[in-house]
């Protein structure tokens, strides 16, 4: 796997996941057909852990790309910075070389990686680009990549469409230089992993391309091992003590989503259950402490409190 990105707690490093058996013929089916795998699901049900997962698993380059509302589909492709351009052509007497103001996006380095590295040929050289680009040249290729795009119902709805011909024919042109850039024969097609958390409702041609899974919400079982696998990544022992804990807060999970999750937006998930589980374990909080109804509140039914 190329790299990784820590995001806290949730370091999404790909070494802790519990795929179901149907998540894992989802993916199957997804690179079967060369189709995005689509995923929707509660936020912080495990979406954005699969692709590092699934990467790590299988010893491939990783990528991602986190949309905003201001993102546009070239992104993923590649990025100008014209205004650096701009500010060496002010100085600058010779020809410029387009090339050097090209950015790669995920896709491109997916795709095509030795074009990447090179701006589609028009870097010859290579000692001018970024240590990571120099990583990357150090890897081998063919085996392919895992590509996130995270949150895609947060960008635009004409996002997803324009990421349709590139995605389906896995070629695109660098419109700044007209340099075309299309999988290299030597590399495997890339898992592009989507997700979204249905905050907008995506257009229904760009459904149609896609492999789509919804996770499921979580059980008191499947926390339970989700907790042991963390607790067991982090060498801590798992006594009765520590077991009936982890059992007691998937319990408490799942009631307040019962319970509260009628007016809510947003419904406590794997995510939470991991904070209250190291909180308690911390603070040395178990179930009929003084402070377990506050640790609730705090981690997992994340109601308002006020002090009297």
């Amino acid at each position: 796997m190329t790299r990784f990105v820590s995001h806290g707690p949730d370091p999404r490093d790909g070494r802790i996941y519990d795929p179901s058996p149907d998540l894992r013929l989802a993916i199957d089916v997804a690179v079967a057909t060369d189709r995005p795998l689509l995923l929707s699901g509660d936020p912080g049900s495990g979406k954005s852990s699969l692709a590092p997962f699934h990467a790590r698993e299988n010893n491939l380059r990783y990528y991602e790309h986190v949309v905003t509302s201001r993102t546009q589909a070239s992104d993923l492709l590649w990025t100008f910075d014209s205004v650096r351009r701009l500010g060496d052509a002010q100085t600058h007497r010779g020809r410029l070389n387009d090339g050097a103001y090209v950015n790669p996006g995920v896709l491109w380095w997916a795709l095509a990686p030795e074009s990447a590295r090179t701006r589609g040929g028009l870097l010859q050289d290579v000692h001018r680009l970024d240590p990571l680009d120099r990583f990357h040249h150090q890897e081998h290729w063919s085996k392919g990549a895992v590509v996130l795009i995270d949150e895609i119902d947060k960008a635009d709805p004409d996002v997803p469409n324009s990421l349709l011909v590139p995605l389906g024919s896995q070629e695109f042109t660098v419109a700044e230089t007209g340099t075309p850039v299309r999988r290299e024969p030597e590399v495997a097609a890339p898992l592009i992993v989507i997700t979204t958390n249905g905050e907008r409702q995506l257009p229904q041609a760009f459904l149609r391309r896609c492999v789509t899974f919804t996770l499921p919400r979580p059980t008191p079982e499947r926390l339970v091992r989700i907790a042991r696998l963390h607790l067991d990544h982090e060498g801590v022992p798992l006594d009765a003590e520590t077991v009936r804990l982890a059992e007691a807060l998937a319990d408490e999970l799942v009631r307040v989503r019962e319970n509260d999750g009628g007016g809510r937006e947003r419904l406590p998930s794997t995510a939470e259950y991991l904070d209250a589980l190291h909180a308690c374990r911390a603070l040395g909080i178990r179930p009929g402490h003084p402070q377990w109804p506050l640790v609730r509140s705090l981690t997992l039914a994340k109601s308002p409190r006020q002090d009297g």
